[in-house]
This record gives structure tokens, C-alpha cells and sequence, in this order.
């Protein structure tokens, strides 16, 4: 999937998150996108938790 198919499609669905649940519905949606793309960038690799946690480095 190309990088501008996922914004548009994060777009229409924070829009939706608007519309149906109003301001905290948008804020809610927000934030728990972004811990989605934090675990997802974990998973992936491009993220490293270790450093920020002071876990093993090597």
C-alpha cells in the first residue's frame, strides 16, 4: 500500500471519528492511531524501545 492511499485512508477514518463521535471521538481516534503506528514501528524494526528503556544494547 502506498503512502498516500494509507492517508487518505486515515483521513476518511478521522473524519468518520469526527462526525460520529464528535471532538473526543476524534481525539480518541488520534491517539490510539498513534499507538498503533508506535507498536506497528516496534514490530517492523524501525523503532528500538532498548535505548529508551535502558534494556540490553548489542
Amino acid at each position: 500500500m502506498s503512502l498516500s492511499l494509507a492517508g487518505l485512508l486515515t483521513g476518511l477514518l478521522l473524519a468518520l471519528a469526527a462526525i460520529i463521535g464528535g471532538f473526543n471521538g476524534f481525539l480518541l481516534a488520534v491517539v490510539l492511531g498513534a499507538v498503533g503506528w508506535v507498536v506497528g514501528a516496534v514490530v517492523e524494526g524501525r523503532i528500538d524501545l532498548a535505548a529508551l528503556t535502558g534494556g540490553r544494547r548489542g
